[in-house]
C-alpha cells in the first residue's frame, strides 16, 4: 500500500515538473509573427499620403465600355480606383489607376523601361500585368483570363484618358 502511494506521489511530481518545464519554454515564432510585428509598429494613417488624389477623380478617366465589354467599378478610395472588365458575364481583366505619392517604390520599376504605351513608360509585371506611368500616376491592366493578352492590356491602357490624367493635379 505504501509502495502504491509512493508511485502516485512520484507520478504526480513528474507530471508537475513536465507541465512546469513545457509551460515555461519560449514559443517558436510563427510564420506571421514578423508581419504582425511590422504592421503594428507602423503609424496609423501612413498607408495613404494626405496629398494623394481622391479615387473619384480617376473614374472619369477610365475607358468606356463597348464592343461586348462591361466596365464595373469595384473599388474607389483615396489614391486608388479600380474597375473590372467583363465580357459575356466573365471577369477578364482589372483596370486601375493609383497615385504613387503613397508608394514611391512603385515608380522605380519604370526607370529602366524601354517600352512605351501611349507615349508613356511601360513595364510588364510577370505574365499578367502591364503598367504605365504618367507623372505620379500608375495605370495598370491585369489579366484575369488567359484570353486577355499583353496586346489586349496595352490596347486598353491606351483607351484611358491619358492626357486628362497627365493634367490632373
Amino acid at each position: 500500500m505504501i509502495l502504491q502511494r509512493g508511485r502516485r506521489v512520484i507520478a504526480a511530481l513528474l507530471l508537475s515538473v513536465l507541465l512546469l518545464t513545457t509551460a515555461c519554454t519560449p514559443k517558436a515564432p510563427g510564420r506571421f509573427d514578423q508581419a504582425q510585428k511590422e504592421s503594428t509598429q507602423q503609424k496609423s494613417g501612413q498607408a495613404v499620403a494626405k496629398s494623394a488624389t481622391q479615387g473619384s477623380e480617376f473614374n472619369k478617366l477610365f475607358p468606356d465600355a463597348g464592343d461586348g465589354y462591361q466596365r464595373v467599378y469595384t473599388q474607389e478610395k483615396k489614391g486608388f480606383a479600380e474597375a473590372k472588365l467583363k465580357k459575356d458575364g466573365k471577369d477578364i481583366a482589372l483596370l486601375s489607376i493609383s497615385d504613387t505619392t503613397s508608394t514611391p517604390s512603385a515608380v522605380a520599376k519604370f526607370s529602366k523601361s524601354t517600352k512605351k504605351i501611349g507615349g508613356y513608360p511601360a513595364v510588364e509585371i510577370g505574365n499578367t500585368q502591364t503598367a504605365i506611368l504618367i507623372g505620379k500616376y500608375q495605370v495598370k491592366a491585369l489579366s484575369r483570363d488567359p484570353s486577355f493578352t499583353a496586346s489586349d492590356r496595352a490596347d486598353w491602357l491606351e483607351k484611358f484618358n491619358l492626357n486628362g490624367l497627365a493634367t490632373l493635379k
